[in-house]
């Protein structure tokens, strides 16, 4: 058992004045229903999957609910939404009542919960393990900051960068981990060093067929998944490129339209995100384009029976996908982007800060040299607020410095960890 970094968050929101409703929502088999009922060990525990008891639970009225049931963790609330009214009608009549309601897919986007709860909730995000949560064994466990939330909160200091890599024993362990993040993602249940590679391989097919079979079915209401399959896996192979709606409908056989439906689809149910492009400056000519990327590199590669050596592609996906989490997790007020210009020059993560950006170059090699942030050198021209610093991320153990320390190149695992 790991620690979760949303772990004290949680419970302090639950306990705020604003957090009397609290909505935990994330990907599937996250681990949302393990930590609430660690968070909460005194709540009672419904889960809305069995259709045989929803009725039951959907009768009830306030009242009863909160004689029932005053304190209580609800999962997989998009089983049941109009179940929400009874939630709304608990809450404003009994200010000691209090709700987590778990989901899968970003319920508070249903209409539901718009409409019912607006104003009510306290939202929270439960994502895929990140390398600082796998270094931990017990919910006791501290979970250190990595170097890259170090330095985004003092984004002047590059203090938290010095060290050797190779003669540091947290870092082996960290490079371990990493390479296991590579090769079969972080959910929970196969962060786990007793299963094989064969029994891994098999609870992510598995993982994908459940996904396909709930929560697809749940959100979409499709009455042919193969249409989406074959959406899924396309934009599977094109993670980390930029996202052509007509390319990605002709390839997978449907429309446009139904193409934007079932990326929103694997965007509300946390299976990928869109990289939006950055293009303020009006007087450059800058790609208007967002970038796909798996949040979950075991998933992505398993959807397209993928085994072995990462693609570039991928390695880049992984490391955005680790960013995000950590800067998700973190909670701080910090904006992802991409930049890339017409004439080809690109930035693979486009960091906003309030007071400028961080551009980070994400390279699968084992070497760096200067020369591989050279179209990074003229990027402040672009840029409407200051460049605070360059990070050049990649496999190779060495930290290197270049223009004067504007330039940091270090290695994933010691930068993510």
């Amino acid at each position: 058992m790991v620690n979760r970094a949303v772990y004290d968050f949680l419970r302090k929101k639950s306990e705020s004045k604003f957090g009397r409703i609290t909505i935990l929502t994330g990907a599937r088999q996250t681990g949302k229903t393990t930590l609430v009922k660690e968070v909460f060990p005194d709540f009672d525990y419904i889960s809305l999957d069995d259709p045989v008891t929803r009725p039951d639970f959907a009768a009830l009225s306030a009242t009863q609910w909160y004689e029932q049931y005053p304190i209580v963790i609800l999962d997989e609330i998009q089983k049941l939404p109009q179940l929400v009214e009874s939630v709304k009608a608990v809450y404003d009549q009994f200010p000691d009542a209090r709700f987590v309601l778990l989901g899968s897919s970003q319920i508070l986007l249903l209409k539901q919960v718009k409409e019912s709860l607006a104003g009510r909730v306290a939202l929270i995000e439960l994502y895929p393990l990140t390398l600082p949560e796998r270094l931990t064994s017990s919910w006791s466990d501290e979970i250190k900051p990595s170097k890259l939330i170090q330095f985004l909160n003092d984004p002047v200091n590059t203090a938290c960068f010095k060290g050797i890599p190779q003669a540091d024993q947290r870092y082996a362990q960290a490079e371990a981990e990493f390479q296991k993040y590579l090769n079969y993602g972080s959910m929970p249940a196969i962060v786990d060093d007793s299963l094989e590679h064969a029994e891994k391989r098999d609870w992510l097919y598995d993982y994908i067929s459940t996904y396909l079979q709930r929560d697809i079915r749940d959100l979409a209401n499709l009455r042919e998944l193969e249409p989406f399959v074959r959406a899924q896996k396309t934009l599977a192979s094109l993670t980390s490129q930029l996202l052509n709606i007509s390319t990605l409908a002709k390839q997978a056989g449907i429309t446009n339209m139904t193409a934007k439906r079932f990326i929103n689809y694997l965007e509300l149910s946390y299976q990928m995100i869109l990289l939006p492009p950055w293009f303020r400056n009006q007087n450059k000519r800058l790609s208007k384009s967002p970038k796909v990327h798996f949040l979950d590199p075991g998933i992505q590669r398993v959807l397209l029976s993928r085994s072995g050596e990462l693609t570039g592609g991928e390695f880049e996906s992984a490391v955005v996908s680790e960013f995000f989490k950590q800067i998700k997790n973190s909670r701080l007020l910090i904006e992802c982007y991409h930049l890339r210009t017409l004439d080809g020059r690109e930035v693979d993560l486009l960091l906003e800060l309030e007071e400028g950006y961080i551009a980070v170059e994400i390279k699968k090699c084992q070497h760096i040299s200067s020369s591989d942030a050279k179209h990074l050198r003229k990027l402040a021209d672009i840029l409407d607020k200051p460049l605070l610093h360059t990070l050049l991320v990649s496999n190779d153990p060495r930290i290197q410095t270049w223009d004067d320390g504007a330039i940091t190149a270090l290695p994933a695992a010691w930068l993510l960890t």
